[in-house]
């Protein structure tokens, strides 16, 4: 890293952002043609996703050689570690966007529709019962059964907490310098991750079966569910691709001591999304 004083690294033009932003425009398109019932819907979806895991590997192949090279100051350091709290920051409030919408679901709407307030549930909904969870008055989606919050999603609970635990022992190796229990740490990390979302696929497998009938469109749980949970998931998925390159710049020898705010980025990050799980599966699953 540059030590020269008075000195701020100004980087080069770079084409990965308009990259970024074509390949997250391609992946959205897919998914609303995909939610809209078209065929090729999940394909153009996909590719999209490919675009931008493609934009991820390049973009931090640049800033790793920028590091490596010694370009980066202690500014820049400092610049980086702000732009990564204020990044967390739009996260949080991100997902507490959802969990607001949740909330007003539950504790508002679906009680004035059934009969808290009875000028709107009368001209609405007359004699209809409140009930959470619930796929409405109208019953879109038709019926459906909960799943069962102490089997999958306790176990994926476990599985995010230990690698929480499992990052910060490769952290605490990485500051005594001792790169063998640093690899291994990291690597139990991603088998961690990559086995949580394994299990969360093979949930949404069980959702959607005939045995709990449990889709996007059941109501409004359904949507609450799958969009709390399906965006919780694609963060694990880019957290599970950043712990990967980091577990890469390890064996190679990258990061010091002194030096290793890419790592420290990363599980800032990984730290956010098992905090986001508690979350919920207190508030999604069990309550």
């Amino acid at each position: 890293m540059s030590t020269t004083n008075g000195s701020y690294y100004i980087p080069h033009g770079s084409h990965w952002p308009i990259i970024g932003s074509i390949g997250l425009f391609v992946m959205l398109q897919g998914f609303g043609n995909y939610l809209n019932g078209s065929g090729f819907g999940s394909t153009v979806m996909l590719a999209g996703f490919l675009i931008l895991l493609v934009m991820v590997f390049g973009w931090f192949r640049t800033v790793i050689n920028e590091s490596e090279a010694g370009t980066y100051n202690m500014q820049v350091d400092t610049s980086f570690r702000w732009g990564m709290g204020w990044f967390i920051f739009s996260e949080v409030m991100f997902f507490a966007a959802f969990f607001g919408a949740l909330y007003y679901a539950r504790v508002f709407s679906v009680p004035w529709l059934g009969g808290a307030d009875p000028s709107t549930s009368e001209l609405l909904w007359n004699n209809w019962e409140a009930a959470w969870p619930t796929n409405g008055p109208g019953e879109l989606g038709g019926e459906f059964t909960l799943l069962d919050p102490w089997k999958i999603p306790a176990l994926n609970t476990l599985l995010l907490l230990s690698s929480g635990v499992t990052i910060t022992f490769a952290h605490w190796a990485l500051k005594k310098q001792q790169r063998g229990p640093l690899v291994l740490w990291m690597l139990a990390t991603v088998a961690l991750g990559a086995t949580f979302l394994g299990f969360q696929v093979y949930e949404y497998g069980q959702a959607y079966s005939d045995h709990h009938n449990l889709t996007l469109e059941s109501g409004i749980y359904g949507s609450t569910f799958f969009m709390l949970t399906g965006f919780h998931g694609m963060h694990v998925t880019l957290g599970t691709i950043m712990l990967i390159v980091i577990t890469l710049r390890c064996m190679k020898g990258h990061f010091t001591p002194e030096r290793h705010f890419g790592f420290e980025a990363v599980a800032w990050y990984w730290h956010f999304v098992d905090v986001v799980w508690l979350g919920l599966f207190i508030f999604v699953y069990l309550l």
